[in-house]
């Protein structure tokens, strides 16, 4: 018998009639005392289930193959059809979305492919993973499954989606919820255009994109960005056209109150759940199905504190 104290040799009695359940070590069990949590906490923190093999072998003394860790972690699939099906809240003032990128075999080849992750704020403030998605490009017909998919388990209305210039996802937001508004990252916005400034330029560059985010008024930003096209368009122009380019979801921002503008200011809120999953998931040089990758995913979002 496994055990989180080392393997023990138990006698089991014999029972005649097969009327007697045992409780501390059920019937054909392997393994006890929280063994199984412990390797799903190790799976969920980014180990390998050769590191896992590894580390029960040499702390535990216990033999376990890959085949049955990978056994073990399989439990986790059931509970994550649920938690893609469970009910959600019919409003969320903040939808925030964003995605990390992963190898993933497919047909036999080893692909790049995106994990969306949508996180509502509810109306009482707090934070919610609301589902991942694995695809392989973005779309405007991606994104209708996807926000038709929360629909379906009950939401009714998002005041604000929060994103990162994803293609085709205003338009589809705007189709399963008319009366949303989508709202682009500003944070991204300022990263993006600094890609094309060089580095003696950039705290001038940064001082003169700060008098477009934080005007009051829209006639404000509007001159910000005349005098900001005038002072650099000449030298990077790269910089102005992202600026033209993410001003129709940028302007939004702008009819926020301050207190509404430090939460949709950027998407940070949704990264510093990414930044976690990237950290367990950098260790894999690749999932070998879509399966694998959505297990450690979940895990990693606290589906095993969950269960």
């Amino acid at each position: 018998m496994s055990t989180r104290n080392g393997p023990v040799e138990i006698e089991v009695p014999r029972d005649r009639n097969g009327s007697f359940e045992p409780t501390i070590v059920p019937k054909r069990a392997r393994r006890i005392g929280n063994l199984d949590d412990t390797i799903l906490s190790l799976y969920s923190r980014g180990m390998t289930t050769r590191d896992i093999e590894a580390h029960l072998r040499e702390v535990y003394g216990v033999q376990a193959s890959r085949e049955l860790i990978s056994n073990v972690t399989e439990v986790v699939v059931d509970e994550i059809k649920a938690w893609q099906s469970r009910p959600l809240d019919e409003v969320y003032p903040i939808l925030y979305v964003d995605g990390i990128r992963l190898r993933i075999k497919d047909n036999g080849v080893v692909t790049t492919k995106v994990a969306y992750l949508a996180v509502g704020v509810d109306v009482d403030g707090r934070k919610h993973a609301l589902g991942c998605w694995i695809k392989d490009s973005e779309g405007t017909k991606f994104w209708q499954k996807v926000l038709a998919d929360l629909r379906n388990r009950g939401v009714r209305d998002v005041l604000i989606v929060c994103c990162d210039g994803l293609t085709g996802l205003p338009d589809a937001a705007v189709a399963v919820f008319p009366d949303t508004v989508v709202q682009t990252c500003v944070v991204h916005v300022i990263r993006n255009a600094m890609r094309f400034v060089s580095y003696g330029d950039r705290k001038a560059v940064v001082k003169a994109m700060k008098d477009i985010y934080t005007a009051p008024t829209l006639e404000a930003a509007e001159l910000g960005l005349a005098a900001f096209d005038k002072n650099f368009g000449v030298q990077y122009p790269g910089a102005v056209d992202v600026w033209r380019h993410a001003w129709p979801e940028f302007i939004p921002f702008l009819d926020y109150p301050p207190e509404l503008r430090k939460i949709v200011y950027t998407t940070n809120a949704i990264e510093s759940m990414n930044f976690q999953l990237r950290k367990i998931t950098k260790n894999r040089g690749h999932f070998p199905d879509r399966d694998a990758a959505m297990k450690l995913l979940y895990l990693g979002l606290g589906g095993f504190k969950r269960s």
